[in-house]
This record gives structure tokens, sequence and C-alpha cells, in this order.
């Protein structure tokens, strides 16, 4: 995302808040847990049951797949950091 995020996005990710999420960050690590809230400043996520995962993808499975994951609690996520959000069902 861009260095300044705009309001329609942080109103789209408070129809979130409640939902498990995994927030990449970069293209091997990210989070996942639960919305607890958005901040608009600075522009960011709060997730509850957090853990901290590292993907992995492979020339026989090239889809990202969680290989390990690390107890966080509660974390707070600067969105200018973000690559990408998941929706986990």
């Amino acid at each position: 995302m861009s260095s300044e995020i705009s309001p329609t996005a942080l109103q789209i990710l408070e129809r979130y808040t409640g939902k498990r999420v995994r927030v990449i960050l970069d293209r091997n690590f990210g989070f996942e847990g639960t919305v607890a809230t958005v901040s608009q400043d600075p522009a960011g996520i709060w997730l509850t049951d957090a853990e901290a995962v590292v993907i992995r993808t492979t020339l026989a499975n090239p889809l990202p797949q969680v290989v390990s994951r690390e107890d966080r609690s509660e974390i707070f996520i600067n969105l200018n950091s973000v690559a990408r959000i998941e929706i986990l069902h």
C-alpha cells in the first residue's frame, strides 16, 4: 500500500472486525489473527489471538503454505508494511 492509506481502504478493513485474517508482510512472513480494531493514525490494524507465521512455496506446490507458527497474543500492524491481507474462513 502507499504511504497514505485512503479512508475507503480503512472502512473496508473495519468490515472485517471480528474476522480471522492472514496479514502478509513479505514473501515469507506474516501474521494470522482476529481483527480487533482498525486505527487511522497511524493507519494499521490490531490483531488478537495472533500468531507469527512463516510461509513457503516450492516448485511442486507454488501456492503459499504456512510451515511454522509462533504465538504472539496481540499485535499492531502498520498498513504501510503490509503486502496483502487474506480473509480466512
